[in-house]
This record gives C-alpha cells, sequence and structure tokens, in this order.
C-alpha cells in the first residue's frame, strides 16, 4: 500500500477536512465499482481534492462521440460545500464559460438570492454527491438553461437553431466542430470512445488504482471526526439565516 501523499499530514488534522477525504475516498471507489454512464473520474494522485473527469458525448446527441476532459475540485469542507467544474478543451455551450468554467445550478452555494432564477432546492446540499453532479451535467448539456446563461451569445445561437428546426444550424455546426477536435485529444490519451448506445451504457468496475485508493484509504481512528458536526450545525445556521430553514 503507497504511502498517503504529504499534503493529508498538513491539511488532514481538522475535523472538517479528514471528514472531505473520507467521504471523497467512499465516493471514489463506488463510483469505480459502479461507475456513471459516460462518464470517467480520476483523482489527484497527490491532491484528493482535485478529480479528473472525462465525458462522453451521449449518442443521439451533438456531443455524440466527444470526449470532453474537465477537473473537479472540492473544497476542504466537502460535502457542506460544492465542488467546481471546469473544461480543459473547448465547449461552446450556453451554460459554460469561455474560459471553460461550468455554471450549474446544483453547484451553487445553498443562499436565498431572488435575482438568480434559481430555487433554493435547486442548489447545492449536503445530500448531493459526485454521482448526483455528473447526471446534472449529461442534462444539462443535452438541455442547456437558457434563462441565466454564462455564454450569451451560445445561448442565442442555441435558441436560433432550437426555433429554426435545426434549419439555423451554426450552433451545431460548432459543436460538432469541437466534438472532432476533441477526438484528438481521445487519440492522445488512447482512450476509445463510445458511439453507440450500446457501447455508452456498458458499464464496467475497473479495478481500484492503488495510486488514489489505497493512499487515500484512511483508518476511520486515524483522524478525530469531532469536527464534522460543528461544520453540520455551522451549515444549518447558514440555511437558517439565509432563509432555507424549515418551512
Amino acid at each position: 500500500m503507497n504511502s498517503a501523499p504529504s499534503f493529508m499530514s498538513s491539511q488532514g488534522t481538522s475535523g472538517s477536512c479528514a471528514g472531505a477525504i473520507r467521504a471523497l475516498t467512499l465516493e471514489l471507489k463506488g463510483l469505480q465499482t459502479s461507475p456513471v454512464e459516460g462518464f470517467t473520474v480520476t483523482a489527484n494522485e497527490d491532491n484528493m481534492f482535485v478529480w479528473t473527469v472525462a465525458l462522453y458525448g451521449p449518442p443521439g446527441t451533438l456531443y455524440q462521440g466527444g470526449y470532453f476532459k474537465a477537473v473537479l475540485k472540492f473544497p476542504s469542507n466537502y460535502p457542506y460545500a460544492p465542488p467546481s467544474i471546469k473544461f480543459l478543451n473547448k465547449v461552446w455551450h450556453p451554460n459554460v464559460y469561455e474560459n471553460g468554467d461550468l455554471c450549474i445550478s446544483i453547484l451553487h452555494p445553498p443562499v436565498d438570492d431572488p435575482h438568480s432564477g434559481e430555487l433554493a432546492c435547486e442548489r447545492w446540499n449536503p445530500t448531493q454527491n459526485v454521482r448526483t453532479i455528473l447526471l446534472s451535467v449529461i442534462s444539462l448539456l443535452n438541455e442547456p438553461n437558457t434563462s441565466s446563461p454564462a455564454n450569451v451569445d451560445a445561448s442565442v445561437m442555441y435558441r436560433k437553431w432550437k426555433e429554426s428546426g435545426g434549419k439555423n444550424d451554426e450552433y451545431a455546426r460548432l459543436v460538432r466542430k469541437q466534438v472532432e477536435a476533441s477526438r484528438l485529444d481521445a487519440e492522445k490519451d488512447g482512450v476509445v470512445v463510445p458511439e453507440t448506445l450500446e457501447e455508452y451504457c456498458i458499464k464496467t468496475a475497473p479495478k481500484p488504482s492503488d495510486d488514489c485508493t489505497d493512499a487515500f484509504d484512511l483508518d476511520e481512528d486515524y483522524y478525530d471526526y469531532g469536527d464534522e458536526s460543528d461544520d453540520e450545525e455551522e451549515y444549518e445556521e447558514n440555511a437558517e439565516d439565509s432563509g432555507q430553514g424549515e418551512n
């Protein structure tokens, strides 16, 4: 078994950080034994708070055959605060900023913002996890939220494409161009991108990598988790202050 990365000795002393590492380790193992269709996830060997995500474009959509990589970064108090997602290759989409940052309700902090157009229940809460995030991402990819776009030009282009029944195909052409470019990235990474529905839906149970699971396989008594209850109480107090307490 590999020794735990050095960052754990400096960051893992607090209960909240240790609790986050524990939660992420369990989630990673769960995703390796029961993957989410259309995704692969890998934890950074030296930092459990940084994961690399590979998204495969769903068959029957504009993104079919695409291979899009993103970085998923978790806060030290996860799951009481949401992670962030940033695409590494170009993604022309109404809800993806030009710098690659993904804008999606489920990753927004649980605060009451009447100007956002989002319901409190659509935002992050500690019951969410990586699996629900990935499923939300694939849903958003196919059905963008054009009411509060991160990329206004892409949003306008998407609406024209939808409203014209596909006759105004500028949006579709741009997306397909990026899909073709992503195939080159897949070849460089030695990845075979699923093309058919059968290939896309196949679930495998890859052997957990020693580098990313053993290194973070923490003993329950290794850290003191006494601070975790404080984090949860703090979250509940913040939720009440923001108007999201029990109705």
